[in-house]
């Protein structure tokens, strides 16, 4: 059986490799042996060819030591190091690296156009394309740029840390910030095209208005009156997971050529995030805005009084 020729049959491929990682357990019963020889399957039967050499791509273990380093640093290594020290400004450094941002997300999204979503890729269902035309070969190379400008996307934290901006730091950013390399590392290293890439898509388009929101921000005074449109940029993102929760429901309940327990893990990533940015809309905007609607009602009533205490009082002052 070779199950790189019928990849899409997830649950057949799975449970080959699991009954072959059991057999060797139950051989020698050698956890070390088990683990080794499970990955080997895995990479062997599943994962992309043109992966294996590039960096951080042979084993999920590089990303993953980021990741928890990354978050070592921002909770504990950072936090302590400041502790003392006056809030950075970076008003430079975060204005290039944001303009950086900018461009590179453009990028992307022409890239993802170009090499896919403009040339033939149905919104309803796209395999993988795991041959070394032209565009295949152009849409992988995007999905391995697409993991390192997630690794590039460890500063947003870092600089929150060291200016001292710890309600910046929410469970949603951080939950985020260490998924999404995960996430991008496993779709380089075995689903580098098809339907796994419409959230791609989808986010660098939202992340070049979000990080044009933010290379404004870090211009200075001048230029918040450029900056009315927040509000908007979170409600851009919800609807971002809308449409990727859509998409992945139609993939699950229809046959299509792309495997399913992949689909179904997009589908719980996509309503997680859903969930968490519903949450922070809610207490950012629409709490806000009934707390000023309350306010404004007592100024209301306290100008209405004011003004019926004066015209109460005045006669008694002309007599």
């Amino acid at each position: 059986m070779d199950v790189r020729d019928n990849f899409t049959d997830f649950t057949l491929a799975s449970n080959y490799i699991m009954q072959l990682a059991i057999d060797e357990y139950q051989a020698d019963r050698n956890w070390t042996r088990l683990i080794d020889r499970y990955w080997n399957l895995v990479e062997d039967l599943l994962g992309d060819p043109r992966a294996k050499h590039l960096p951080f791509m042979d084993n999920p273990l590089p990303t993953l030591g980021m990741v928890l380093t990354y978050l070592a640093w921002v909770l504990i290594i950072g936090p302590t190091y400041m502790r003392d020290r006056k809030p950075m400004q970076l008003t430079n450094t975060l204005f290039y690296y944001n303009l950086g941002q900018v461009l590179l997300s453009a990028y992307m999204f022409y890239e993802h156009l170009m090499a896919g979503w403009a040339r033939g890729y149905s919104l309803i269902c796209q395999p993988v394309d795991y041959s070394d035309d032209h565009l295949s070969r152009r849409m992988f190379n995007l999905c391995y740029i697409y993991y390192l400008s997630k690794l590039s996307e460890f500063a947003d934290t870092v600089f929150f840390v060291l200016r001292k901006k710890k309600s910046q730091i929410s469970y949603l950013h951080l939950y985020h910030h260490s998924l999404t390399p995960i996430e991008a590392w496993i779709l380089t290293k075995f689903l580098a095209g098809g339907n796994t890439t419409l959230p791609n898509i989808i986010n660098n388009f939202v992340h070049t208005l979000m990080y044009l929101y933010y290379m404004l921000s870090s211009m200075g005074p001048r230029y918040q009156k450029y900056l009315f449109w927040k509000q908007f940029l979170t409600e851009i993102q919800i609807a971002q997971f809308i449409i990727c929760i859509g998409h992945a429901i139609n993939a699950l309940f229809t046959d299509c050529a792309y495997p399913k327990f992949i689909t179904f893990l997009l589908l719980c990533n996509a309503s997680i995030f859903f969930v968490l940015f519903m949450n922070f809309y809610l207490e950012n905007y629409r709490k806000k805005a009934t707390v000023k609607a309350v306010q404004e009602a007592a100024s209301i009533t306290a100008s209405g009084q004011h003004q019926q205490t004066v015209s109460t009082e005045t006669p008694k002052k002309q007599q």
